[in-house]
């Protein structure tokens, strides 16, 4: 299967910003995460992180072609107000995992709204990067 693991704004500074909320861990480590996780399940993951809006919906629509099976996508701060993001992801038919580090329902009231999850299958947060791996899990086993 190919998995596409996409991170938005911030996500690069893993280990540097809000700590008590994000945690110790460099991005650095949740890209070995990931690729571990691809190791033990024979899965071809690619990940991709931006923070550029536009480049987060041009590489949304080249898994429409690319033969892309399902997208994680932790769209950060866009995840609130990026109806463009969200348009791009109810535009392709693939399997759609949304992903917060944090449990964005008990931080500030605009992070309680999601304008992304309602055109994904699942979200998932307040798991820290093991939330990753679940969503990853959910698309192996929901596989089309």
């Amino acid at each position: 299967m190919k998995i596409l693991v996409i991170n938005g704004p911030n996500l690069n500074f893993l280990g540097i910003r809000e700590k008590k909320i994000y945690g110790t861990q460099d991005y650095q480590y949740l890209l070995d995460l990931i690729d571990k996780k691809a190791k033990e399940t024979g899965e071809e993951i690619q990940v991709f992180q931006s923070n550029h809006e536009g480049a987060i919906i041009d590489r949304i629509q080249e898994a429409y072609s690319d033969g892309t099976e399902g997208i994680v996508i932790n769209p950060g701060a866009y995840t609130h107000y990026s109806y463009a993001i969200r348009d791009a992801l109810a535009s392709v038919d693939i399997p759609k995992v949304e992903i917060h580090i944090s449990d964005i329902t008990s931080r500030e009231e605009f992070r309680k709204i999601s304008v992304t999850a309602p055109v994904c299958n699942r979200q998932i947060y307040g798991q820290g990067l093991d939330g990753y791996l679940q969503a990853i899990d959910f698309l192996r086993e929901n596989r089309q």
